[in-house]
């Protein structure tokens, strides 16, 4: 099964995995493929990271995509009528951006920009990455500019909260912290209690800070955006489930990580979202070559006894990791079904630049 099967007329597809599996060089892989046979693709990674930087010849990636230089594509023979660009989440500028849209005017978008409690959570909770990359997901699909966009998630675990973000936004939005400090700091303060009016108080002697206050208005200057949120939190939710969309599960063949797999698969599927298939990373070759004392003799002829017993044992090594291998793959065959498998071999040495994309590719889309 090739993987441009697997997302033929699709205008999303997510990749999602537990970490280090090459789930960033697969998502790039996968664009670069694509643009190879005439896709204008945008991969867009959260992993801080300069792998996908670096897998695609790239200095540097931020919150603009760039385009990967067609000659260098060529150069590596994925060279093709299509265009392939890359970008890195910048979660603090894209939650700036999206108070922007939905401010109802410069005053009130300016206001919760200066806001000093905004720009800490811009930092931190923004950090929340999640959610941020499913806006800009949103955000470039709306734009229409490419024909696919393939998503780099963070790893598993932290990509189930990415499943939930919008909903969880929305839970936000209509929770009853956020009213109570829209409701107005003094009234909020005498709501509090004496203990932590007192913990306010001195805080403000002491820092000049009024940190009820920074909160009270930042709350009140995002009640204006709430609506527009909560629309948007639906739209990018709905992008999720839509037919456009398919999610591929990036994994290798350890236990630890066939196990992740198999958990996220079942989510998918509770959750009734667009799944497409596995690729399964580092498969280890089961050769035909079996270790015993006639290929030992006839390695000794060739090499040095010593050098001949330390292949043989390599052999060995190799074997059992391999058998290994399929043994666990075979379970999360079963736990498939009939969804599909794409299998990449352990490749020579890291996959760290275009030349390993085109590797990785000639399994991906050709079926090896």
């Amino acid at each position: 099964m090739s993987v441009e099967r697997l997302i033929e007329r699709k205008e999303v597809v997510i990749c999602a995995g537990s970490g280090g599996v090459g789930k960033t060089t697969t998502s790039a892989a996968i664009a670069a493929g694509m643009a190879q046979r005439g896709k204008k693709v945008a991969v867009l990674t959260i992993d801080p990271a300069r792998r996908l930087a670096d897998s695609l010849g790239l200095p540097e990636l931020g919150n603009e995509e760039r385009q990967v230089d067609p000659a260098r594509l060529r150069a590596a023979g994925l060279g093709g009528p299509g265009q392939l660009w890359a970008m890195t989440l910048d979660a603090k500028r894209t939650f700036d951006d999206l108070v922007d849209a939905h401010a109802p005017d410069a005053q009130a978008r300016d206001a919760v920009l200066s806001n000093p409690i905004y720009r800490e959570l811009s930092n931190a909770v923004a950090g929340s990455q999640d959610y941020m990359a499913m806006e800009k997901l949103h955000e470039l699909h709306q734009d229409g500019h490419y024909d696919l966009l393939v998503l780099d998630t963070p790893p598993t675990r932290n990509a189930l909260d990415f499943l939930d973000a919008p909903a969880r936004l929305s839970r936000f939005i209509d929770s009853r912290s956020l009213q109570f400090f829209r409701a107005g700091s003094r009234a909020g303060l005498g709501l509090l209690g004496k203990g932590s009016a007192a913990l306010f108080y001195v805080m403000k002697r002491a820092t000049g800070v009024d940190l009820l206050e920074d909160v009270a208005g930042f709350f009140n200057a995002l009640g204006d955006m709430t609506d527009g949120f909560r629309e948007r939190a639906k739209r990018v939710d709905a992008l999720l489930g839509e037919s456009r969309t398919t999610f591929l599960l990036v994994t290798s063949p350890r236990a630890a990580s066939i196990a992740e797999a198999s958990y996220f698969s079942r989510k998918l599927r509770d959750a009734d979202l667009p799944f497409g298939g596995v690729v399964v990373n580092r498969m280890r070759d089961q050769v035909k070559a079996r270790p015993g004392p006639k290929l030992e003799a006839e390695l000794a002829g060739l090499l040095q006894e010593q050098l001949a017993r330390k292949v043989v044992h390599n052999l060995e090594d190799h074997l059992r990791m391999a058998d290994r291998d399929a043994r666990n793959t075979a379970l999360l065959r079963k736990e498939l079904g009939r969804r599909p498998m794409i299998e990449v071999p352990e490749l020579p040495g890291d996959v760290h630049d275009i030349a390993g994309l085109a590797a990785m590719n000639a399994y991906l889309f050709a079926g090896g």
